[in-house]
């Protein structure tokens, strides 16, 4: 395995990190006040577009993408150093048109949408025109386990037939968001359990379509918002379904596994930034007689912060070249170990980030609380970290267990 990075990947992270230290950094500020002033939380801040015309006039633009025509042509292992310096600021990855939900949205419609679906979603979200959202949590299951999923779509004639309830819909708030990518059951009776769901395509002005509610995040209201959706006999033609009945589990997973590893990118990326920001203020504040980088509690956060923080990075790495080289089902491990580690790297060093900064740490004068809450998500999002040890676990075990033998050790 070779980390090493490449000079076309070299010469990306000092463009993005130019970009991020002349534009985004300063205007994090008027970012919050655009947004505060609109008084409507999901009020697309006008910085946004400013930057995001910027950013593609540069070429800093669907990064992601592997594909070269419409990105940049980078594999995963090559985004990821990027991906993780946009992650550093949460709105920063939408001014390169980076930003989840969307980038999952672009790769599963590229993938297996239909020429016409891709004519009407596929390119507006390329040419970051309009948002989406992916529709599969729901409230009254336990989501990590898609078989429980209860919307059903029900064919009746040319169309499909939605009826349910979603939850933590991110993006749904948003005026721009203009598709639901959502998941139901055609088939719920079917035994092959993962062969019941299927996804559709559901606009945003689709009649019996219901943005309930956003839902706060630790208090936070997000300026994408995470919205409880209800589904009352929402009718779209049959020509919305995205790839054939009964693929629905299939497709989520194409979708989740870069999903899940683009998760952790940024959250490496939060993480360093706390922890640039503890040294910081460290270096600034005067406890006992000495700087508090000078206390030894202080030093000892510092250093066990960049061990974590790199660990994770190289374990994130190492994910991604097994998707690179081998694919996404060879990477089922190493993909379920990143997205523990990383959540649990970055609520940790944010969290000692905030004891550093003391009672300001708690504040909205600083990005730390905003990320820290940020991070809490992540032990839950796209799969809560027992799932994914319960997964890891049991690929860890196979070897060992005979289908005959029984629980007793020898």
């Amino acid at each position: 395995m070779d980390f090493a990075y490449s000079q076309k990947v070299d010469a990306l992270r000092q463009r993005i990190n130019d970009f991020m230290e002349q534009f985004i950094y300063p205007h994090q500020q008027t970012y919050r006040e655009q947004i505060a002033a609109s008084g409507n939380p999901h009020h697309h801040a006008e910085i946004v577009d400013e930057l995001k015309e910027r950013a593609r006039r540069e070429g800093l633009w669907n990064l992601f993408l592997p594909d070269s025509e419409h990105g940049a042509g980078l594999t995963n292992l090559e985004y990821a150093p990027l991906a993780e310096i946009m992650g550093r600021v949460p709105w920063a990855s939408e001014i390169f048109n980076c930003a989840a939900p969307d980038t999952g949205n672009m790769e599963i419609l590229a993938q297996f949408g239909t020429e016409e679906q891709k004519q009407r979603w596929l390119h507006p979200l390329l040419k970051g025109e309009i948002r989406s959202a992916f529709a599969m949590t729901e409230p009254d299951v336990a989501s990590s386990d898609a078989t429980n999923i209860q919307l059903t779509i029900t064919r009746e004639g040319d169309e499909y037939v939605l009826k349910g309830r979603k939850w933590w819909i991110s993006g749904a708030a948003r005026e721009r968001c203009k598709i639901f990518i959502v998941m139901g059951k055609t088939d719920p009776h079917n035994p092959v359990t993962h062969q019941q769901q299927s996804m559709i395509l559901v606009p945003r002005d689709t009649p019996g379509l219901t943005i309930v509610r956003s839902l706060p995040v630790m208090g936070y209201i997000d300026n994408e918002g995470h919205c409880e959706l209800s589904f009352d006999n929402v009718r779209v033609p049959g020509s919305n379904l995205l790839g054939e009945e009964g693929s629905g589990f299939a497709i989520a997973q194409a979708r989740l596994g870069p999903g899940r590893i683009h998760h952790c990118m940024r959250a490496i990326g939060m993480a360093q930034y706390a922890l640039e920001l503890l040294c910081q203020r460290a270096a600034q504040r005067v406890t006992f007689g000495k700087p508090l980088i000078e206390q030894g509690v202080i030093q000892e956060w510092i250093a066990q912060s960049q061990l974590e923080i790199e660990q994770a990075r190289l374990l994130t790495l190492k994910a991604a070249w097994i998707i690179d080289t081998l694919g996404k089902k060879a990477a089922r491990d190493a993909i379920a170990m990143i997205k523990i580690v990383a959540p649990e790297v970055q609520t940790n060093v944010v969290n000692r980030a905030i004891q550093v900064f003391g009672a300001a740490g708690l504040s909205d004068d600083f990005p730390l609380a905003s990320l820290w809450a940020h991070g809490r998500t992540l032990h839950i999002v796209d799969g809560p970290d027992e799932v994914h040890k319960r997964a890891l676990a049991r690929s860890l075990s196979r070897p060992y267990i005979s289908p005959k033998t029984s629980s007793k050790a020898p």
